[in-house]
């Protein structure tokens, strides 16, 4: 793809030259696109958040659809462990709501884990990288299953959660938590449950 004046990538003629981002990362002109498009969102409702005021500080950040454009908006964020208290950033694919209301959630259920505090701060960050990496080159057998991460910074903890479109194929979801446990160097146990039985003290679970 060459560029134009508008800075938007065009398809190049045949006497154009492919440059990708690892042979020019400043005058590329081509960009390796994803199989889905992804859109990341933020909040931070607060302590006295609601499910009216959750949704309220719900923002949109931006979507992309390749490689190089997924590069360009995390080197751009603000890095996990520098939010603040009661914050959380979602990555979902595009047309899917980070909410369990949404109709490709309902049904579903989410792989969670709670990192302490005392892991590094490299850690966390490096963790949902390789979270959302995994997410976005399709490493899941089962990759339609997938809607979408997040990750939620906390008092004590960050928890780092991989969601899911459906909640009652134990062998669809072992294999999910096991790639995903894998791919982001996750030590200790995740645990999977059903959006609907996570509201329940002592709800059934699957661990990995």
């Amino acid at each position: 793809m060459a560029q134009t004046d508008n800075n938007t990538l065009a398809v190049p003629s045949s006497d154009d030259k492919y440059v990708t981002v690892f042979n020019d990362p400043v005058n590329f002109n081509a960009k390796h696109p994803l199989h889905n498009s992804w859109t990341l969102w933020f909040d931070n409702p607060g302590k006295k958040s609601n499910s009216n005021n959750w949704e309220q500080s719900l923002k949109e950040l931006i979507t992309f659809d390749t490689v190089e454009d997924f590069w360009g908006v995390y080197n751009n964020v603000m890095k996990t462990c520098d939010l603040s208290i009661s914050s959380n950033y979602h990555l979902f694919k595009q047309g899917i709501k980070p909410m369990w209301e949404d109709a490709a959630n309902k049904r579903g259920g989410k792989w969670s884990i709670q990192l302490p505090r005392n892991k590094t701060m490299a850690e966390i960050d490096n963790i949902w990288l390789f979270t959302m990496l995994a997410c976005i080159g399709e490493a899941f057998e089962y990759e339609n299953e997938v809607c979408g991460a997040v990750v939620s910074v906390r008092k004590g903890f960050f928890r780092i959660s991989l969601w899911t479109r459906s909640s009652d194929n134990q062998e669809m979801a072992m294999s999910i938590g096991r790639t995903l446990k894998k791919n982001s160097g996750i030590e200790g146990v995740m645990e999977f449950q059903s959006h609907h039985e996570s509201t329940k003290t002592g709800g059934k679970a699957w661990t990995v």
